[in-house]
């Protein structure tokens, strides 16, 4: 199964990145502080879809960013060959944009797709592990070769499948996903899953349409992201913990941009503490 990783994301610039963690927004950071912030969040989940070796990583970018900054910003990171494509997301929503980055690796199920399955990522989740990427497309080629997943591409106009359907996602502490993969012959569109009349989350949208159309699913670790002052103050210790346990588990990559970075501004989060009632 040939497989495409591609990190959808805005191109690094101030006043456009996480913007929720900045004080204009009641956060902590400057506009200045959340761009670097994101550029090396960006830039540790890059490196993770490098380090997982499980197919092609593309990126795509918002349509008004600044595409020479970025190829400067990769090619001088990490070489001009690491990233297969950058290529401009054409979506006017967030449901659209999902759905613009699958049909260009997909070209509605054609022969001249560019893979058999898609894997998306945002490029604010740096705890991202290659292990966990490796993970989510070892479960997607074992249910989507399964009889189910051959039955449930009778619902599209695919004819003769390589393989069948099937979804892998990962869970986020706000009701999202920030890994979801399919493959090609997958009755799936992001249609309504982030906007919808009804209120519902994304990850139930996932669910519901999983189920209303029965396609295999599977779920691997939640991933945190990091978009509100909240999700930064738990992911401080999630940094600290994985440069202990880096030490023993050799499969661990740490996410050295983003910890340097957090590291020069001094943040730390600290609990309350309780009295001792006697």
């Amino acid at each position: 199964m040939r497989n495409a990783i591609v990190i959808f994301t805005k191109v690094p610039k101030i006043g456009d990145n996480k913007t929720r963690l900045t004080t204009e927004r009641g956060g902590i950071l400057t506009v200045e502080e959340a761009k670097e912030f994101y550029e090396a969040s960006l830039l540790d989940v890059i490196d993770s879809c490098i380090a997982a070796n499980c197919g092609d990583v593309y990126i795509c970018q918002n349509l008004n960013g600044d595409k020479d900054y970025l190829n400067q910003l990769i090619e001088s990171t990490f070489g001009k060959e690491a990233i297969k494509e950058i290529f401009t997301d054409e979506g006017r929503s967030f449901d659209q944009g999902m759905q613009y980055a699958v049909d260009y690796i997909f070209k509605d199920g054609s022969g001249q797709r560019l893979a058999d399955s898609v894997f998306i990522m945002g490029g604010d989740i740096p705890s991202l592990q290659p292990s966990t990427i490796r993970e989510a497309v070892k479960k997607l080629e074992l249910i989507a070769s399964g009889p189910q997943a051959f039955t449930c591409v009778k619902q599209t106009e695919i004819v003769n499948p390589t393989i069948g359907a099937g979804i892998i996602e990962s869970v986020d502490q706000e009701g999202g996903f920030n890994l979801i993969g399919y493959t090609y012959s997958t009755p799936f569109s992001f249609n309504g899953v982030f906007y919808n009349p009804d209120g519902v989350t994304a990850l139930d949208m996932i669910a519901f349409k999983a189920a209303e159309h029965t396609i295999p699913i599977m779920l691997v670790e939640m991933i945190p992201d990091i978009d509100l002052p909240v999700d930064l103050a738990s992911f401080l210790p999630v940094l600290n913990t994985l440069k202990i346990v880096q030490q023993y588990d050799s499969n661990i990559m740490l996410p050295k941009r983003t910890i340097r970075y957090l590291e020069e501004l001094g943040l730390q989060t600290t609990a309350p503490v309780s009295k001792i009632v006697d």
